[in-house]
């Protein structure tokens, strides 16, 4: 899953990469409209996020010419401007949402996927041979969300390629070095810890009782397992 971030503050920009990357998504970024539009056309993100006021090219004029030639890709408009009319403009040139600055991590994360959930369309029509059980765990990779009863808990994209992982190799060990090279690439140069703060994090969203889990179990000094 790949995400353009535009934005010309740099100090913004990179926070929104390092973000996006922490869950787990794939990021290009670009300082100002005619950069972003370029990397649309190289890069085919699959989602885009927009600041409106850029140099040479604003966000307004970026959106008017991404939705001449798709009208589907998913934007999300950033910006300083919270007049409604600036709003109301927004989401009439085909932006998708509107996010005012200053914004929280959880929001942006949010919004974004509530965004690819609505591109994706309803989780019963996208989930299709997609989802499987983990516990009493209902984990779909196509709507990265996992449900137990009545409960929805919403997940990244690196979450649920770890829950696939422990899945496919039910009642084996998963070495941590096996987690980096297939949840964050071998590109990513990460330690063991990065797997295990993660992880640490993930048990906190999935298990009843994170002290205590059921299907993420630690293999000390090795990695982890899930016994089905």
């Amino acid at each position: 899953m790949r995400i353009l971030v535009a934005d010309d503050d740099p100090h913004i920009r990179r926070g929104l990469v390092d973000l996006l990357e922490s869950e787990g998504y794939e990021v290009c970024s670009a300082p100002d409209g005619k950069a972003a539009l370029r990397l649309v056309q190289r890069e085919a993100p699959d989602l885009v996020l927009l600041d409106i006021m850029m140099p040479g090219m604003d966000g307004y004029a970026v959106c008017r010419e991404i939705r001449r030639d798709n009208e589907t890709l998913p934007i999300l408009f950033i910006s300083a401007r919270s007049e409604e009319i600036d709003r109301v403009l927004g989401l009439e040139l085909g932006a998708d949402d509107y996010i005012q600055k200053p914004f929280g991590t959880r929001e942006v994360i949010a919004r974004i996927r509530a965004v690819l959930r609505r591109a994706r369309g309803t989780p019963q029509q996208s989930a299709v041979a997609r989802d499987y059980v983990m516990g009493d765990l209902v984990v779909s990779t196509a709507s990265l969300r996992a449900q137990r009863g009545e409960q929805i808990i919403d997940l990244g994209p690196r979450d649920v390629r770890i829950l696939s992982l422990l899945h496919r190799n039910a009642g084996n060990v998963v070495r941590r070095e096996q987690l980096l090279n297939e949840c964050w690439g071998q590109e990513f140069v990460p330690s063991s810890r990065t797997v295990d703060q993660h992880v640490s994090r993930l048990r906190k969203l999935i298990e009843i009782n994170p002290a205590e889990p059921e299907i993420i179990r630690t293999v000390h000094g090795v990695g982890y397992r899930y016994d089905p």
